[in-house]
């Protein structure tokens, strides 16, 4: 009896002590934004600066139908219950079409559906497009201290479903937030179309592939617009900062109007990116010409693929000649 009456208090106290930690565990923060005991509410300025120009990137650079350009922005201030999309894991169906076809209402959709059923989301915003490839856009956004991320995206335009953004840049720290928050952006792939090309035709990857990051080496394949061997890394194609925005008397938020440049136009400061020339393969050669019993010649040609740009190596010659023996005497 007595070793009954151990064993059901030792179970007791085991039983106390699974709870006590279950309750535990259930209270400790899911991610780093539970922690952030920053004031309720911020709001910042969001400017994002484009450097698509031709002397950064001059590898089949697109000058017309369209020439290159930024879609709309669109992002989302969230809680880590919600992602918008993820370097290595598979994009959305809303995601593929906005960078595809630049197409936001399924993605518009899927965060507000986020945010009904978790309680994930805080707020959608968006910015106009640029009409170029170096421009500048912003809008403002609000974060909340169980909502202090941010995640957007920006088409490229022309693309296969190529875009720049961010994804879930936490702007709390602790007990306050970030003043200011600068970030330099590189292409990403979605995924869902095989094109090498800025101009590549729609042919969807099956299976869907996860979002990668383009690199100036990946994909590897001459044919990639962005395949540049002899750099180590791609120069930004893209620049976004955030400002905290000020609070007057009245509480109403101070503008920021610290721009770059008081156009959608801004002076483009990346240095200059060389591009070597690229040539076929040489063509057969060509018939021996020449007089009887004596040494003719014959040639081959090749032609210019990609014109050098920015102090690249320059084009070898496109034709070559050597000796032969006549076979028909002219």
């Amino acid at each position: 009896m007595e070793n009954l009456m151990f064993a059901y208090c030792s179970c007791k106290v085991i039983w106390t002590l699974l709870l006590t930690i279950l309750s535990c565990a259930s209270s400790l923060p899911v991610g780093d934004d539970s922690i952030c005991t920053a004031e309720e509410l911020a709001k910042y300025s969001i400017i994002f600066t484009g450097k698509w120009s031709q002397t950064a990137f001059p590898k089949q650079y697109p000058l017309y139908r369209p020439p290159a350009q930024w879609s709309s922005m669109l992002g989302v201030t969230h809680s880590s219950d919600y992602s918008m999309w993820k370097k290595n894991e598979y994009a959305s169906n809303g995601v593929r079409d906005f960078a595809e076809k630049g197409e936001a209402w399924v993605l518009m959709k899927e965060i507000e559906e986020a945010g009904e059923k978790i309680q994930s989301v805080h707020g959608i915003f968006s910015a106009p497009a640029i009409s170029s490839g170096t421009g500048q856009t912003s809008t403002e956004l609000e974060v909340h201290s169980r909502h202090p991320l941010v995640s957007f995206v920006v088409r490229i335009v022309p693309s296969p479903d190529w875009f720049v953004g961010i994804d879930s840049l936490n702007l709390c720290e602790r007990d306050h937030w970030m003043e200011e928050v600068s970030v330099d952006l590189f292409p990403y792939d979605a995924g869902t179309d095989s094109g090498f090309t800025f101009s590549s035709p729609n042919f969807a990857t099956i299976p869907q592939d996860t979002v990668t990051e383009i690199t100036c080496s990946s994909p590897s394949h001459p044919a990639n617009s962005f395949y540049y061997p002899k750099l180590k890394i791609l120069p930004p194609i893209a620049h976004v900062k955030m400002v905290k925005l000020k609070k007057n008397q009245l509480g109403f938020p101070v503008p920021y109007n610290n721009f770059q440049a008081k156009s959608n136009e801004v002076i483009d400061s990346v240095s200059e990116t060389p591009l070597d020339c690229e040539v076929s393969q040489w063509s057969s050669w060509g018939l021996c010409r020449g007089l009887c019993r004596k040494t003719g010649t014959k040639i081959r040609t090749r032609f210019i693929v990609l014109q050098p740009a920015n102090n690249g190596m320059p084009c070898p010659n496109l034709d070559e000649e050597t000796g032969c023996e006549p076979e028909n005497c002219v």
